[in-house]
């Protein structure tokens, strides 16, 4: 069944540092210490994109940064040039500094232990950590981040305590489509025991020049409209399927079961995805058959069960309207 609207959230993409302890078989984004395109970034330059964010009408900062970039040799000297000693204590002050700006964070750190997502938890509107897929594949092969057992762990944690959550799969990389299906089904177990499970992601591989994958072939839209199609027949009802718009023609996928078109940003580009340019708004609508709706990054249901902190409850007002959703942005 055709759904009565697609959702989407305006957002910035803050890519905090580059630098991270996998070395995934298709990750274009990974830089180590001593490369020139690795950075970790400033407080002065999360403002300044955070404040471009506001006058652009967004409503979410997305934090996506290198998992456990501390295990990385000379990182820890960057950090604490800055005055911190990890970066989730940095994360925290941006997340705060990002509130005080007008924008509701959605941090995705990776893989994390339950004290810090608690510490975490008071200053986002929700988090992230794509499952990727519950099997074990060559692309993750040697990765301690991407071990399946570690990152359902992570979701579970963040069930525990109550956060909004965004998950999802990649598909394309090595996995079998039962794998596709158990890793789906993973997804669907977890959020019937916590209820915390807003959208599942179902992503596209995009080949990276450079990379170990840089000639395996993407998805063709066939394999997708049958993935999305099955998450739909397998997920909860009151979960979200979200397809990529700046890698994915989305049109066809919304008429299998898709919902949600993700963040797209009118201020920074998919540094995961530099080649991949994010649709305007009007793309955006022009690549559907039905209208769109702008939500924050905390879904309705989520804002009326009120699974919100009192630091962010304000600007949660200040932002959705009745029904949960973005207020109309002129």
């Amino acid at each position: 069944m055709l759904q009565p609207y697609a959702t989407f959230s305006r957002n910035v993409f803050i890519p905090l540092t580059n630098v991270c302890r996998n070395k995934c078989g298709y990750c274009g984004f990974r830089r180590d210490i001593g490369h020139h395109e690795a950075k970790l970034l400033s407080l002065a330059e999360v403002e300044d994109i955070l404040s471009r964010g506001t006058r652009a009408g967004c409503s979410e900062a997305l934090f996506t940064f290198g998992e456990r970039p501390e295990e990385v040799e000379g990182f820890k000297q960057c950090l604490s040039e800055l005055g911190y000693d990890n970066i989730i204590d940095y994360l925290v002050e941006l997340c705060k500094l990002s509130l005080r700006i007008g924008l509701l964070p959605h941090s995705n750190p990776g893989v994390l232990e339950k004290n810090e997502l608690e510490k975490l938890k008071p200053y986002n509107a929700s988090m992230g950590l794509m499952l990727e897929t519950a099997a074990i594949v060559k692309a993750h092969e040697g990765r301690a981040g991407k071990i399946p057992a570690a990152r359902i762990k992570t979701i579970e944690y963040a069930g525990e305590l109550k956060i909004p959550f965004t998950t999802g799969i990649l598909v394309g990389i090595g996995e079998t489509w039962d794998d596709r299906l158990r890793s789906i089904k993973t997804i669907r177990d977890i959020h019937e025991k916590f209820g915390h499970i807003q959208e599942v992601i179902i992503q596209n591989f995009i080949p990276k020049p450079d990379t170990k994958m840089a000639s395996f072939m993407s998805p063709d839209m066939k394999e997708m409209l049958k993935t999305v199609s099955s998450a739909r027949k397998i997920l909860p009802e009151d979960v979200a399927i979200q397809v990529s718009p700046n890698l994915i023609r989305p049109g066809e996928l919304v008429k299998c079961g898709a919902s949600d078109l993700g963040g797209v940003s009118p201020e920074t580009i998919d540094y995961i995805n530099p080649e991949s340019p994010w649709p305007n708004i009007l793309e955006l609508q022009a690549m559907v058959d039905i209208p769109l709706r702008e939500r924050l990054p905390i879904y309705p249901q989520f804002v009326k069960k009120k699974w919100y902190s009192d630091e962010i409850a304000p600007l949660i007002r200040m932002l959705c309207d009745a029904e949960g959703f973005r207020k109309a942005y002129k």
